[in-house]
Formats: C-alpha cells, sequence, structure tokens
C-alpha cells in the first residue's frame, strides 16, 4: 500500500511519485485510485488501488539490488536468439512490460549485443533507449546519484570487452 509522496515503479513508464489517492465511480461503484504522475514525461496515471499487484505497480529497487543489475549488464556471455527482428521486438516487449528492472536490464544489454553484431530495426532503436532510460531513473533515484552518472556507467560497462 502505497500512500501520498511516495515513489512507485508502473511497468514500461518508469519511476513516478503518487500525488493523490481518490475515490471515482467506475461501473456504479466508488473505487479508491492512486494518482500516479511519471517522473520522465510528467504523464498521470490512475491505477486502481485494488488492482496495482495485478498491473505491476511496486516499490523502487533498493541500493542493495543495484550490484545486481550491473551484473546482468556486464554478462556478454549469452546468446542472442537468431529470430525474426519482430519477434524478438514483441519478447522484449513483453521482458520490459513486466516492470522487473532485471528485465529491463536484460533485454538492454541483448540489444547492445545485438547492435555490436548488426544494425537495429527502428523499433528495437527505440527499445532500447526505452530500456536504457527505465534503468538510468530507477537507478539513480535508488543510488542517490545523479542520471548522468548512472548513464556513463552503463557506458563504461557496453565499452568494456
Amino acid at each position: 500500500m502505497f500512500k501520498v509522496g511516495d515513489l512507485a515503479v508502473y511497468p514500461a513508464q518508469g519511476v513516478g511519485i503518487i500525488e493523490a489517492i481518490e475515490n471515482r465511480e467506475v461501473m456504479g461503484k466508488n473505487q479508491p485510485f492512486y494518482i500516479m504522475k511519471i517522473m520522465g514525461n510528467g504523464v498521470k496515471i490512475m491505477i486502481p488501488i485494488n488492482g496495482a499487484d495485478s498491473v505491476g505497480l511496486r516499490e523502487l529497487i533498493t541500493e542493495d539490488e543495484i550490484p545486481k543489475i550491473y551484473e546482468i549488464l556486464k554478462n556478454k556471455d549469452i546468446t542472442i536468439d537468431k529470430q525474426t527482428w519482430n519477434k524478438r521486438y514483441r519478447e522484449y516487449l513483453d521482458k520490459i512490460k513486466t516492470g522487473s528492472v532485471y528485465e529491463i536490464a536484460r533485454v538492454l544489454r541483448d540489444l547492445f549485443i545485438l547492435k555490436s553484431d548488426k544494425n537495429l530495426s527502428f523499433g528495437e532503436r527505440k527499445m532500447m533507449d526505452t530500456a536504457k532510460n527505465l534503468l538510468i531513473k530507477e537507478i539513480s533515484i535508488a543510488s542517490n546519484s545523479e542520471e548522468t552518472k548512472i548513464e556513463q556507467d552503463l557506458k563504461t560497462i557496453f565499452t568494456v570487452q
């Protein structure tokens, strides 16, 4: 249960702040909703409190979880499926939609590895940016660091071979 002022992560949108908890009438029933503002783009989302778990609303990671994310990013010893770009794109999109910071890290790593092998499609490049931005935002808040520092950390991870 979140309170007004709490930070939370909404899948595929990123970190936001719970601005209010309001009752709204939906299909004839009064229901409480979180009113959440996404920090990256200012979008406001209404999330039914009783459905928050099912949509994947979660607490931010802790600083203790950051090394595990970096380990996922550093693990280049993986095999990328040689499937068509659109099938791969859907698979990566599903991973991002889980809201799991670890799945997002895997998507970013896999796309980076793929990019070193061939040109990414427009959708894959856009997805890579989305994954990178979601990670940067959450890690910077969890570690109380500037986003530029986290972005530099990621660059370092991906340029070290």
